[in-house]
């Protein structure tokens, strides 16, 4: 029987090219899909995007274009088919990274490799101080929320996603501190002149002020601790600038009739407590005041290298003092001769 049918024309023969020329195309869109995911994608820098939880592949594809990560909805959709099974796409907030492809988009989604950014708050900075930070990051968003009571905040380095509300951070940082504390509290040294957790709080953040150095908090809080114990004014400059500016950096020294005003923070006259903190004390300040060392020091001063030298009677204090003025006198002497 001939392959011919009528008109001469070759049916097996048309049917094989059909085939062949199918299989050819099949192949150059396979070809053309794996390039397509991995070849660098068109975000021209890094750029973060947030998927909702509930969200659709193409509401995700739309999503991703739209925000110029991947160039195509229907190639996202393919490829998440390729490499994603059903449901495996995770909500969370995540960041593209400049020219990232789409076969590495679509593992960050699939592994939930959501984009975490620090956001750092010091030791010893005020409630106010905190909450301009927030206000100033361009990591968060939402309204600047109220600022809170002084101490209540845990200074730490808080990872968060692109987008989170400042609200909610801060909410995490006065959860952190009440976490401290009641941690902490319960395990306090017996017979501390420091009768509450506020009262702890307050005493910390003098001590984070006064002292950078974490080793010297111990030995800072138990010379404080001595002195509430013997009813001696704390004579803490660090209170006095807090009742001058709420404890933005005075620029200036302390002068004469400041330390003479007797106001609530003044504890040149006070032999007791201010009655809120003065800054937002860290962990380790907080655990220095509810476990002092026991020693019978009752002063410090600056000893010329960043640090303290510590005394227990006023004679070897003023001695100290006097080394304290001679530094600032030789310090003072050499800038004047300064060109």
């Amino acid at each position: 029987m001939s392959r011919r049918a009528k008109g001469g024309v070759d049916v097996l023969g048309f049917l094989f090219s059909l085939v062949w020329t199918a299989a050819l195309l099949a192949l150059a869109l396979v070809v053309f899909l794996v390039w397509e995911i991995h070849r660098p994608g068109p975000a021209l820098q890094a750029t973060a995007f947030t998927i909702e939880r509930g969200a659709s592949v193409m509401d995700i594809a739309r999503q991703l274009k739209g925000r110029g990560i991947v160039r195509d909805v229907v190639v996202f959709r393919l490829a998440a088919k390729m490499y994603a099974g059903e449901g495996d796409l995770k909500a969370g907030g995540y960041e593209a990274e400049m020219g990232e492809s789409l076969r590495s988009v679509l593992e960050k989604i699939e592994g939930g490799r959501m984009k975490l950014l620090p956001i750092t708050v010091a030791e010893g900075l005020t409630s106010a101080m905190i909450v301009d930070i927030l206000k100033n990051s361009e990591v968060l968003t939402g309204a600047v929320p109220p600022v809170p009571e002084e101490g209540s905040l845990l200074p730490e380095t808080y990872m968060v996603l692109r987008g989170t509300d400042r609200t909610e951070v801060l909410a995490r940082m006065r959860a952190d501190q009440q976490r401290v504390l009641d941690e902490l509290w319960p395990r306090r040294a017996p017979d501390l002149p420091i009768k509450t957790p506020q009262e702890a709080l307050i005493l910390a953040s003098i001590v984070e002020k006064e002292t950078g150095i974490a080793s010297e908090r111990p030995r800072v809080a138990a010379v404080f601790t001595n002195r509430l114990r013997q009813g001696i004014p704390l004579q803490s400059d660090p209170t006095i600038i807090y009742g001058i500016t709420k404890g933005r950096p005075l620029g200036r020294g302390i002068r004469k009739s400041e330390l003479e005003r007797r106001t609530a923070y003044n504890t040149y006259f006070i032999p007791a407590l201010p009655p809120t903190p003065i800054a937002n004390p860290g962990r380790d300040a907080i655990e220095a005041v509810l476990n002092p060392p026991a020693t019978n020091e009752l002063f410090f001063v600056a000893d010329g290298t960043g640090g303290h030298v510590f005394a227990a009677t006023v004679q070897e204090h003023n001695r100290n003092v006097a080394r304290w003025r001679e530094v600032e006198r030789q310090r003072a002497a050499q800038a004047a001769a300064a060109p």
